[in-house]
């Protein structure tokens, strides 16, 4: 693994949820899934830093912690699923 700039973090934990609300609903709440990723020292197509682990790769925006794009144990979320940084 190459290093990361030091702009980049090395680790985030990256959240998948069931998805957001419609306007009107109520917010589902819940977590499905959690991984603890790592700098690849690689960018996603996406552009973004690319992190891995537990079955999880995401490009990961660190400036603004946005998830930028996400597979899951090498396939697409399951549809409705989204992917969020924990707090922290």
């Amino acid at each position: 693994m190459e290093p990361t700039p030091a702009s980049h973090p090395a680790s985030y934990t990256v959240v998948l949820r069931p998805g957001l609300a419609e306007p009107g609903d109520s917010a589902r709440r819940g977590v499905l899934r959690t991984a603890l990723v790592e700098a690849t020292g690689e960018f996603g197509a996406s552009g973004y830093p690319r992190y891995a682990g537990e079955g999880v790769q995401a490009d990961i925006d660190p400036r603004t912690r946005t998830v930028e794009a996400v597979t899951l144990d090498g396939a697409e979320l399951p549809y409705g699923w989204v992917a969020q940084l924990a707090d922290g």
